[in-house]
């Protein structure tokens, strides 16, 4: 029943073996399957870290294993309790007659550790835990809903448009928990069962980890995960764009105008459909003569340039029938062959074949990168689908059920893989989802195509704390919301301004929407040609003169602002490279034995020195903010504030409250 092997723990009844092992600090990897062994796929945990030695003992009672102040019980039925050094953290929800594992009712015969056999191989799998009153989760990465604790929260685990599914809870009681899946499936924090699912696997996975302070739970977690490398201060300064720069010649006039305004541009962007069609992966050359010249043009500005990609390929382009008979593209089960129709009958390249990744990036690299362009924009990276219908899609790595919730972060990676062999060694891409450890691969994530309302600012500042949680430092939001916003409305003005002095604590900085209304005819001579550069949609303009004299002279100076802040961003990313600490911090990931901190969701920490209250209402001229215990500047009076209350602070239009902690 119990065997010790190889600094592990054994369990095997029926058919079912469980295996516990160390794997790092404070933490245990756990894993079970009927199958006659495990699978070789680590998943998530792709570090080479140093797992630490076990200590593993059996009892009459059962087993323990013990890494570190992490352990593991195992009862002779087979279930598992955590404990912190003496204090028990969570335990499996079982129903039947065990007397160490439960004082509930046997009678309903629901197990911990439930498989399910599909039709044709594999199994829906459903692990239980017992909840905890008062316990609150973060993290789980990024979903549209208005909490920041997902306490009650039932998450679909699947990746949608602006929904970003990493699967990594960090509990108040002092532990993480890592559902090392990519499967779709579910995480159900009710208030009576704690409950997650993969709806077609071979065997569970998770990861568990103890600390001291979140903090120390997320050093665990991305020592084991990933880490981003360094962000470079010429990427933290300000990104302009917009839906979309249709030519060159739009793009260099807009470059050319903050040039002589004395702004200095990091980034400028060139947005979707300025390829003749999805899949040719260059530039339209009746729109865009002359990649080079442009990309020379921009440089000399000390601007970067960055294009957007997507994964979708029309079956008209030139890549579509080699890429088909080499079996680079995602297979439909059933039904006609297509997963993507938005300006084309598109199919999916697959990126969880290894040659279909170098073959994407090998023409994006004649095409782009040869040009000149610095910068890959991964836009459609859930991969987006006509219908998340996950049973009808097929990857080489196997069913989108049990698996396509990686797919983001293998995109990611054929762009920095084929970066790093072409001899890049400092860059930055822009991408729309992501999974566990996608951030080693140098990618920002954005929260998706969100509406221009102020309850998309207010989720936007949950979602950039939760994503920071599940181990991404890099994250920022189109400002003033994708989509919706009408340039003429002096509302829309309005929440454009709090969202651009709200963008310039995040890591990056970045104005882009597609803007109302929607009335500037096509460029294409011929739009019933129905493809190329010219001939699709653009939004109204989207620069900081776009808006009025007022709102420009407001982020004029709030970009002023955001490059005095530069030296200091810089060292936050330094740390974040070093330990994994996110740039946006709930506060209590600074402040966790302040129990008020906890229950804090539209205020945060910018490293540790920053304390940033946005502004999320309309007409809002004043708002409350907490000031933990301690000595706190305010960034714009230079009034000085003892901590430990509640104060309410002056909100002008041109300025939202931020608090530096002055540090003795």
């Amino acid at each position: 029943m119990f065997a010790k092997a190889k600094n592990a723990l054994v369990f095997k009844k029926g058919n079912e073996t469980l295996l516990i092992e160390p794997w790092g600090k404070n933490s245990l990897r756990v894993r079970s399957t009927l199958e006659s062994v495990f699978t070789d796929k680590d998943w998530g945990l792709t570090e080479k870290i140093s797992k630490g030695r076990a200590s593993v003992s059996v009892d009459k009672d059962g087993a323990k294993i013990k890494n570190g102040t992490l352990t593991a019980c195992v009862s002779n039925n087979g279930v598992l309790s955590f404990y912190k050094e003496e204090k028990l953290l969570f335990r499996e929800y079982f129903r039947f007659y065990d007397p160490a594992a439960t004082a509930h009712s046997c009678c309903t015969k629901i197990t911990a550790r439930e498989y399910k056999g599909l039709q044709g191989g594999g199994y829906k799998l459903t692990v239980r835990f017992e909840p905890n009153d008062g316990e609150k989760i973060f993290g789980m990465g990024q979903y549209p809903v208005p909490y920041l604790d997902m306490k009650g929260c039932t998450l679909e685990l699947a990746q949608r448009n602006s929904q970003i599914s990493i699967p990594f809870a960090l509990s108040s009681l002092g532990y993480g928990f890592l559902w090392n899946n990519p499967a779709v499936g579910s995480a159900n924090f009710a208030k009576n069962i704690t409950e997650w699912t993969a709806e077609c696997t071979t065997q569970m996975d998770y990861w568990v980890t103890a600390g001291e302070t979140p903090a120390e739970i997320i050093e665990h977690f991305t020592a084991a995960t990933g880490r981003a490398p360094v962000l470079p201060q010429e990427y933290l300064g300000f990104w302009q764009c917009k839906l979309r720069y249709r030519t060159q010649d739009e793009v260099l006039s807009v470059a050319r105008k903050y040039k002589e305004m004395g702004i200095h541009l990091d980034v400028m962007v060139i947005d979707f459909f300025h390829w003749p069609r999805q899949g040719d992966w260059c530039f339209d050359p009746e729109y865009w003569p002359d990649p080079k010249a442009m990309c020379d043009e921009l440089h000399a500005m000390g601007t970067k340039v960055m294009v957007s990609v997507w994964p979708s390929v029309d079956k008209k382009c030139s890549h579509f029938q080699e890429m088909q008979e080499k079996g680079f593209l995602v297979r439909t089960e059933r039904g006609t062959n297509q997963t993507y129709d938005f300006n084309g009958d598109c199919i999916t390249f697959d990126a969880t074949n290894p040659e279909a990744r170098e073959y994407v990036w090998n023409i994006c690299k004649k095409n782009y990168a040869d040009y000149g362009i610095d910068m890959f924009w991964l836009d459609n990276a859930e991969p987006d689908y006509n219908v998340y219908d996950f049973c009808n899609y097929r990857y080489q790595l196997g069913t989108a059920l049990s698996c396509t919730n990686i797919y983001p972060k293998l995109y990611s990676q054929a762009f920095y893989d084929g970066m790093k062999a072409s001899g890049k060694k400092s860059f930055v891409n822009l991408e729309r989802c992501a999974w566990v450890g996608s951030q080693k691969y140098s990618q920002v994530l954005w929260n998706g195509d969100v509406q221009s309302s102020w309850e998309c600012l207010q989720d936007s500042v949950m979602e950039g704390l939760n994503i920071g949680l599940a181990g991404i430092p890099w994250w920022t939001t189109d400002i003033g919301g994708f989509m919706y916003g009408n340039v003429n409305d002096p509302a829309f003005v309005e929440l454009l301004i709090r969202w651009f002095e709200f963008a310039v604590f995040t890591p990056v900085l970045r104005l882009h929407g597609d803007r109302d209304p929607h009335d500037i005819p096509p460029l294409d001579k011929d739009p019933e040609r129905g493809y190329g550069g010219g001939y699709l949609f653009t939004g109204q303009p989207n620069e900081i003169w776009s808006y009025g004299k007022e709102a420009q002279a407001i982020m004029q100076e709030q970009i002023k602002l955001r490059e005095s802040l530069k030296p200091y961003i810089f060292s936050v990313m330094k740390e974040a490279a070093k330990n994994g600490s996110p740039a946006m911090r709930a506060m209590f990931y600074e402040f966790p034995d302040d129990s008020k901190c906890w229950e804090l969701n539209d205020q945060y920490m910018f490293g540790s020195r920053y304390l940033v209250a946005p502004v999320l209402h309309a007409d809002e001229r004043k708002r409350s903010v907490y000031l933990p215990a301690g000595t706190w500047e305010n960034l714009h009076t230079k009034e000085t504030l003892e901590g430990g209350k509640t104060v309410n602070v002056d909100a002008p239009l041109e300025q939202i409250p931020v608090f530096v902690r002055v540090l003795k």
